[in-house]
């Protein structure tokens, strides 16, 4: 079978039966056919997150998330053709189509060129960890050890598997133990710079000190989360929507433990037993683009989602993108516990 063969999906199997051929597709992608494997849409892990945001469940057939509109090209041109075409419409995958618009092939940039990840990754680590004490008496949160690695590490090959390997660590507290740890990054094939903070300085503040701005979207990331996020796709994501900023989000329910009471005026119309609320939430990982910088105060404290909100109320352009993917903010002891629980499944899966 063909690689692209994989990606082949029926209009009728679940979001979920398209979830896992993406995830484990080196090719992130899907085609939606019918029985003579005619051409009726495609399916990206955007369109699958964007699914999720309207609160589309796993169980839904494919057709009612998918593009059922793509482009796609006849067979017969020649290569430098499709490469404009993918080009000029900032395609990642092209379905070729004979005239009875069956898949005859699919071409995909990656292949087409070398991919070029240069952003750059600025982590957050200047935080006391004081939730984590006794743990950060003497060494800061993000190299506390999960298995047999600090959590920095860890994080640090979740980004290099998908080719991004310039870091900026802002540090603070303890910052001698992290850099004599990592240095420059030469060890572990990557290059780290550091700012750094001589007061609390916030998720956003420390951006103020870089001293190189970059000139690509670059990510933010809390240095005290292990995840198993495609990097790549939040990338491509940010990218596709056009947006100055993303912010990674996780779906958070609670249940409320009593009866709840709907009324019209002293009228009880309704009971709702211990119902459920589903919310997104701040997941603590960013893509931002350079022009961002210019809203953050010199040298001041400045959070990310007071950031977030002057670009809103300024009319730019922010999206969210839903972490689908295993996600643990390391923020208390009985968190820390369950990543040492976790971890050996974590790994394996990374």
């Amino acid at each position: 079978m063909k690689q692209w063969q994989k990606t082949l999906v029926t209009p009728n199997q679940t979001l979920l039966d398209t979830m896992k051929i993406i995830d484990d597709s080196s090719l992130q992608f899907a085609v939606v056919v019918d029985e003579e494997q005619r051409l009726l849409g495609t399916v990206t892990d955007g369109d699958i997150r964007r699914g999720i945001l309207r609160g589309e469940g796993l169980e839904v057939p494919i057709n009612t998330i998918m593009n059922p509109d793509p482009i796609s090209a006849k067979i017969g041109q020649k290569a430098y053709k499709y490469k404009q075409l993918m080009k000029s419409k900032m395609l990642r995958h092209l379905p070729i189509v004979d005239e009875s618009s069956r898949i005859i092939n699919i071409l995909f940039a990656d292949s087409m060129e070398a991919p070029l990840n240069k952003n750059t990754v600025v982590l957050m680590l200047g935080g006391l960890g004081t939730r984590l004490r006794p743990l950060t008496n003497d060494i800061p949160k993000p190299m506390l050890k999960i298995g047999n690695k600090p959590i920095l590490e860890t994080i640090i090959e979740g980004f290099k598997q998908y080719g991004y390997s310039h870091f900026i660590f802002s540090v603070n507290y303890k910052k001698e133990v992290i850099q004599d740890y990592f240095n420059n990054g030469e060890a572990l094939d990557v290059t780290i710079d550091y700012i750094e903070e001589d007061k609390r300085m916030g998720t956003a503040g420390a951006l103020s000190l870089l001293e190189n701005r970059p000139t690509k979207p670059f990510f933010v990331m809390n240095g005290d989360l292990l995840t198993q996020v495609n990097f790549e796709q939040l990338m491509q994501f940010h990218i596709e929507h056009q947006s100055v900023a993303t912010m990674c989000v996780r779906e958070y329910e609670y249940q409320i433990p009593y009866g709840v009471i709907e009324t019209i005026g002293t009228d009880l119309v309704k009971i709702k037993e211990k119902p459920i609320h589903r919310s997104f939430v701040n997941a603590g990982i960013y893509v931002l683009n350079p022009e961002v910088l210019d809203y953050i105060p010199d040298d001041e404290f400045y959070d990310m989602p007071t950031l977030f909100e002057q670009l809103i109320e300024k009319n730019k352009k922010t999206s969210v993108f839903p972490i689908r993917e295993y996600w643990l903010d390391i923020g208390q002891i009985d968190d820390f516990n369950r990543a040492n629980n976790e971890f050996k499944e974590f790994s394996n899966a990374t």
